[in-house]
């Protein structure tokens, strides 16, 4: 195989008349990030843009700009390195104000090399902010992508509100047939009661998506990842997507989630207020669970919660450090941890 990358050896003892097996396994990293704003410097007067952190700035602005690129970039290369000596073989992203940032995050130098192509759709979003995802080409082959509109409307006058579409991108993982879709469903703006019903919306839109798939192939692989502005005990994983904790309780059609053990376990993605929520998630089909690894299964998941992406002074001290603060940049990354799942496969 001429991969440049992963490779690693799990190490599986059977009981056979001969002696011992030793399984030889190939490994990627799948993952999701929240970039915190990664918006240009130009202002866009199709978008409310003029709100985002950085046109804030007065000064050295362009100097900032490549500056939140290549700590964007440091992250997402550091992602499963130390596992799988090599960067995600697919990570989805959030909060991007356009395709030309992620064209100038792929192509930084801590990047350039893993040569990640982009699939990118322009959402209705006010803000502009929209969700991608960046893949290696030499490991996924992308044959086809949709995104799709959430249909949500203000309770007190039935405006209709202009959010984040729902990415589908379906191809060949190193082989495997995969469908990933990439959220970053409403904000909790308002509280979460009265935004509860936008994210429920969300899940339903996701859920359909699921079941769209389901209907051809039951046995489908399906990577469910965003930023979903809510816990994995909330209405709309626990009873929408319903996604399960336990791994043999989940159905032919079923959903798996491993955050829900982090979450339980008290870990997050992000804090307010002294509270940590775990906002950022990636979900599984039942397919993906089979103890037959001939093709990709699951292996396990993580947050990705590096020292150096611990704010380490201040009143905020232990949370994300975060890009934007107090109107200004503190050379930080991103307001919410990475999550990554790995998934591998055995090597005849």
């Amino acid at each position: 195989m001429k991969y440049l990358t992963l490779y690693i050896l799990f190490f599986c003892f059977c009981s056979l008349i001969n002696g011992q097996e030793k399984k030889t396994f190939k490994i990627h990293t799948v993952a999701f990030y929240n970039l915190e704003n990664l918006f240009d410097t130009i202002n866009d007067p199709t978008k409310f843009d003029e709100a985002s952190p950085i046109m804030e700035i007065k000064a050295n602005r362009q100097d900032i700009y490549r500056k939140k690129i290549s700590n964007m970039a440091r992250v997402i290369s550091d992602i499963g390195l130390d596992v799988t000596n090599n960067s995600p073989a697919i990570i989805g992203v959030s909060e991007i104000e356009n395709r030309e940032v992620l064209e100038d995050l792929v192509n930084d130098s801590l990047l350039i090399n893993r040569d990640y192509g982009i699939v990118h759709y322009d959402s209705p979003d006010v803000r502009g902010i929209d969700v991608a995802l960046l893949y290696q080409k030499k490991l996924f082959t992308p044959t086809s992508s949709s995104s799709h509109e959430l249909k949500i409307y203000d309770d007190e006058n039935h405006k209709r509100i202009y959010t984040r579409n729902q990415l589908l991108v379906s191809g060949k993982l190193d082989g495997d047939f995969i469908h990933i879709i990439v959220n970053h469903w409403p904000s909790r703006r308002g509280g979460e009661a009265k935004s509860r019903p936008k994210r429920i919306a969300a899940a339903k839109l996701n859920k359909h998506l699921v079941d769209s798939l389901q209907v051809i192939n039951p046995y489908t692989k399906i990577f469910i990842m965003g930023d979903l502005n809510d816990n994995p005990n909330n209405a709309s994983i626990k009873n929408v997507l319903k996604a399960q904790k336990n791994k043999r309780k989940v159905g032919l059609k079923g959903i798996y989630n491993p955050f829900i053990a982090f979450y339980k376990n008290g870990l997050g993605t992000t804090a307010y207020r002294d509270s940590w929520s775990l906002f950022d998630q990636i979900m599984i089909t039942k397919s993906l669970l089979e103890k037959d690894y001939s093709s990709f299964r699951f292996y396990k998941a993580g947050i990705f919660n590096k020292q150096y992406l611990i704010q380490p002074t201040g009143t905020y001290k232990g949370y994300p450090f975060r890009s934007w603060s107090n109107g200004g940049f503190s050379n930080g990354f991103s307001d919410h941890f990475p999550v990554y799942v790995y998934i591998i496969k055995e090597v005849n």
